[in-house]
């Protein structure tokens, strides 16, 4: 399916791999254009790139001459714009909808902001924060936020093999690349055994296997 989109993103950005596991569970073809956050003192600062996305941030989707910046808000365009591809990113209901969109929120709003690029770099900049004090501050907001998504998750009729029922949904595209992020900072999943199902699930899913990290042809070749 040509679909003329085009999205720039960075390999390990969870921001980035939230919209690459929607693209791919709508089953929509797209061009990645790399934006490497790091290199030449952070490519997404460079006028050409800023031109397109004033925040100087990753992902950024263009759609023909339309640009749609901010994760959750290109997962719910691409889901409006396509409707009748198989895999609806949102439940039909309102309920339904309310718990995925605040479940994705509490990774995209309240876990991942505190452990972004740009903040562990400010930690360093301004406190001198090595990398196992960056680590350490990573673990701790990432395990404060599991803790709330646990107890959302657990003995809810509402979850299924997925956050949200029996098919993966935005939940899960925005879980799944901040469990990446947990495991990478090295914190025990031992306390969230729901997160690390679903987690186990979704990879099962080809359309998560191609959206990782190590997937991307920008990642780093060992």
């Amino acid at each position: 399916m040509a679909t003329g989109l085009v999205l720039y993103g960075y390999w390990r950005s969870s921001a980035a791999y939230r919209v690459r596991i929607a693209l791919n569970l709508k089953g929509l073809d797209y061009e990645t254009r790399p934006v490497h956050l790091v290199r030449d003192g952070g490519q997404q600062h460079a006028a050409d790139y800023r031109a397109l996305n004033p925040q100087e941030m990753v992902p950024c989707l263009l759609d023909g001459d339309r640009v749609i910046t901010q994760s959750l808000a290109i997962i719910e365009y691409l889901d409006e714009m396509h409707p009748e591809l198989e895999t609806a990113l949102l439940p039909v209901d309102a309920r339904g909808r309310a718990r995925v969109r605040a479940m994705a929120m509490a990774v995209t709003c309240d876990i991942h902001p505190l452990g972004n690029l740009r903040v562990l770099q400010q930690l360093e900049a301004q406190f001198g924060a090595d990398e196992e004090q960056r680590a350490a501050w990573s673990r701790h907001w990432i395990a404060t936020g599991f803790k709330a998504i646990e107890a959302t998750l657990c003995d809810n009729a509402a979850t299924g093999r997925y956050c949200h029922g029996e098919t993966p949904s935005m939940a899960d595209a925005c879980l799944i690349p901040q469990v990446y992020n947990a495991l990478r900072w090295k914190l025990p999943m031992d306390d969230y055994p729901t997160v690390w199902r679903v987690y186990q699930a979704c990879n099962e899913l080809e359309a998560f296997r191609r959206a990782a990290p190590e997937a991307q042809a920008d990642a780093p070749q060992s």
